[in-house]
């Protein structure tokens, strides 16, 4: 194996399965994970209009340069045994450094989110100069926008205005930051303090470049989800997480919104609405609820306290 290739592990699923196939190459390393159909194309945000009716995909996880296939072998034994997950048949092979750069340059394009809110990689123009750009590549804590999860919560940040749930001068929580991508457009598009929080540092340190590269690091605070503990503060959560993590963390959000505040949640199946729903109903009315590829995005606003 040559010291410059990655490690990538491949598996075939459905997306009933593909989060939690997702969840267990993070656990055994993965630095970043491509969702790709059965064409091998890589799977971008659908354009206005398009539905993408897909039911099975390969997941490809790429772990970090020169480390060893039989560590990488053990790493997701483990990560499987620590879960308790029957770990699904996954393929090991090796990409090259230059075939690397130049399949996601190939492949990342510049993505669109509601009004005002494009996503660029750093080596193409912006399509639309007057927009609000953020500049991402991928990298450590991948997270682009092209999963229906992410994309969700961006169309919902770029379609706020100052008449529909404007960002601007709020106060944001990004619980579970991943690349950091949320906290940058938050900050981005006008909010007065963005707080984004992760249990892996790999994410946090993705999100604080992302926010040096995109101007905003003196807007954006990163750290654990201690740095949450100091009472209802925040205007407008963002968790992108996934649905045990959000029935736990419940009562978590309640007494860090603000009466009248939003919560924005998605990483849901369609299916786990209703627990959503029962979950979070002793404090939140559900405003509005949309599905993309059978994921969920659920918005909520705190009641006043009685």
């Amino acid at each position: 194996m040559g010291a410059g290739s990655w490690p990538e592990v491949r598996v075939s699923t459905t997306v009933e399965h593909a989060e939690r196939v997702e969840e267990w190459l993070f656990a055994a390393g993965a630095l970043s994970i491509t969702f790709r159909d059965d064409k091998d194309e890589a799977i971008l945000e659908p354009a206005p209009g398009e539905v993408r009716l897909w039911e099975s995909l390969n997941l490809v996880g790429m772990f970090a340069q020169g480390v060893n296939e039989d560590d990488v072998h053990a790493a997701l034994l483990l990560a499987a045994a620590a879960s308790d997950y029957q770990a699904p048949l996954y393929s090991l092979s090796q990409l090259q450094d230059t075939a690397w750069e130049r399949t996601w340059m190939d492949t990342f394009k510049p993505m669109q989110f509601g009004e005002r809110l494009w996503v660029c990689p750093s080596h193409m123009d912006a399509p639309d100069p007057n927009a609000v750009n953020i500049r991402l590549d991928p990298g450590l804590a991948f997270g682009s926008g092209t999963h229906a999860t992410t994309a969700q919560c961006l169309q919902y940040l770029g379609n706020a205005t100052p008449a529909l749930c404007s960002v601007e001068g709020l106060s944001v929580i990004d619980f579970g930051c991943g690349s950091g991508i949320l906290a940058v457009a938050a900050a981005l598009l006008g909010a007065a303090d963005v707080r984004a929080v992760d249990i892996d540092p790999q994410a946090l340190e993705a999100t604080r470049r992302n926010a040096d590269t995109n101007g905003v690091d003196n807007c954006v605070v990163t750290g654990l989800p201690a740095l949450l503990s100091d009472g209802p503060n925040c205007d407008l959560m963002l968790a992108n997480i996934l649905c045990e993590p959000l029935l736990q963390l419940a009562p978590t959000f309640s007494s860090l919104i603000r009466p009248g505040g939003v919560l924005v949640m998605s990483g849901v199946l369609v299916e786990q609405i209703e627990s959503i729903r029962l979950g979070y109903n002793e404090w939140f009315n559900f405003d509005q609820i949309e599905s993309q590829d059978d994921w969920a995005l659920l918005i909520a606003s705190k009641r006043a306290m009685q």
